[in-house]
């Protein structure tokens, strides 16, 4: 084997190293890529349980309520309203503002409880109560694994040199799923 044959054999290893490395690489990204996307996926899907529980609890617990406070027909109103954006809303970040504005509603039917001693004393009110208590720490908790995802996701497709490959793709960044400004203050009680 002469001396040419060998510098030629010596370049194509190399070459081929080059091309098995690059794919390699690609390959690994892209496949990392599309787990933590599914990752963000499923993260959303225990979301949307925790609120499909919740819109279940919710007319029960408002007509429990209506019973007691019949004159209270505005706050219903905005309850059912605000539940049937939730029903209607297409995208992830549309869901997450119509149910940014039903817990800011079922604040104000919180309010309305308030005001009535004799329901909270209903052992029917209390059970759906605490149901619906329970449901928004499940919420809660569901809510913050999806972030979570997101920000592993969202981090990992904004890395150089993953973000060429993510464009190429057509790995997008995720939405949040953040609690509106207005919610974070405590709802006032008047009586």
């Amino acid at each position: 084997m002469g001396r040419g044959t060998k510098v030629a054999l010596i370049i194509v290893a190399v070459v081929l190293a080059l091309v098995l490395g690059f794919y390699s690489y690609i390959k690994g990204t892209y496949n990392e890529l599309v787990t933590l996307d599914e990752g963000v996926k499923a993260s959303w899907a225990q979301v949307e349980n925790q609120l499909q529980r919740r819109m279940d609890l919710i007319p029960n617990y408002v007509e429990t309520v209506k019973g007691y406070a019949r004159h209270e027909k505005e706050v219903f109103l905005k309850v059912t309203e605000a539940r049937a954006k939730v029903a209607g809303a297409g995208s992830i970040s549309k869901k997450i503002a119509a149910n940014n504005e039903l817990t800011a509603t079922l604040g104000r039917l919180l309010l309305v409880v308030e005001r009535y001693p004799a329901l909270k004393a209903n052992q029917n009110f209390i059970r759906l109560q605490d149901e619906l208590a329970g449901t928004e720490n499940r919420i809660a908790v569901e809510r913050r694994r999806y972030n979570e995802a997101v920000r592993s996701y969202n981090v990992r497709i904004r890395k150089f040199p993953t973000i060429i490959l993510a464009g190429i793709f057509g790995f997008t960044r995720a939405p949040f799923f953040e609690v509106p400004e207005e919610a974070k203050e405590p709802p006032k009680v008047k009586f």
